[in-house]
């Protein structure tokens, strides 16, 4: 499934540190916004994770669940629509 995480961090060494974090899960499509395709536990796995970088006092982190029937209704402006990597790649 996909997931969208979205986060408002005001600190910048932890807002840096969060994004390089999420760069190892997905796809960064704008400065505070990842896409990222992960199942269920990959996604629990993530979530206790981001949570132990931040600090819930003063950071907003946010995790939309986006199903494959909602997946085909994305519209976007500017770049493509999110698509599932593929299974293998070929180097």
């Amino acid at each position: 499934m996909l997931v969208v995480v979205v986060y408002d961090v005001p600190d910048d060494k932890r807002r840096t540190k969060l994004a390089t974090f999420l760069e190892g899960y997905g796809r960064r499509v704008q400065y505070s916004v990842f896409e990222c395709f992960l199942s269920l536990a990959e996604m629990r796995k993530l979530h206790q994770q981001v949570a132990k970088r931040v600090k819930a006092a003063e950071d907003n982190v946010r995790f939309y669940w986006i199903s494959e029937e909602a997946l085909t209704q994305v519209l976007t402006i500017g770049s493509e629509p999110p698509d599932e990597p593929p299974d293998t790649y070929v180097v």
